[in-house]
């Protein structure tokens, strides 16, 4: 398996893993605007994303989103998506990706990696739990839904 940086040649296979993940979360079906948002985040250079290939097919990918923290005066990411294709569940993929993820947030001196994932996914609170993350019971997150 290889862990490596998308490229813009990989923009119209990962954006079908990006809507599968939308779908999984119960959104509606929209593999363009996947492409679209996928390439504007790209040439924007508003996220990073790496991508798992097995066998040459991409099977997974995760995007990390860049922020500061004001506090620790450091830079901070916000592991945003995380997904492996069903059929390639249990090969380590989401490991090697959060692993890829967590490696180039140190790589540039970040304070932390946080995340936020549904109350009843629990095979993914696992995963995230074996990889070292913890609940934050610190602090509160608010969030209001805006559009």
């Amino acid at each position: 398996m290889i862990i490596r940086e998308m490229n813009n040649d990989d923009i119209k296979n990962v954006s079908v893993l990006l809507n599968d993940y939308r779908m999984f979360y119960h959104k509606p079906n929209e593999l363009d605007k996947c492409e679209i948002f996928l390439k504007e985040r790209i040439d924007n250079k508003e996220s990073q994303v790496f991508i798992a290939e097995l066998n040459e097919e991409i099977i997974g990918f995760v995007q990390i989103y860049s922020i500061f923290s004001t506090v620790s005066l450091q830079r901070a990411y916000i592991l945003n998506d995380l997904f492996v294709s069903e059929n390639a569940r249990k090969t380590g993929a989401g490991k090697k990706l959060i692993e890829k993820a967590f490696e180039f947030a140190e790589e540039n001196a970040a304070r932390y990696i946080c995340l936020e994932t549904g109350k009843d996914n629990e095979k993914a609170q696992r995963l995230y739990e074996k990889m070292g993350m913890s609940i934050d019971d610190m602090v509160y997150h608010y969030s209001k839904t805006i559009n």
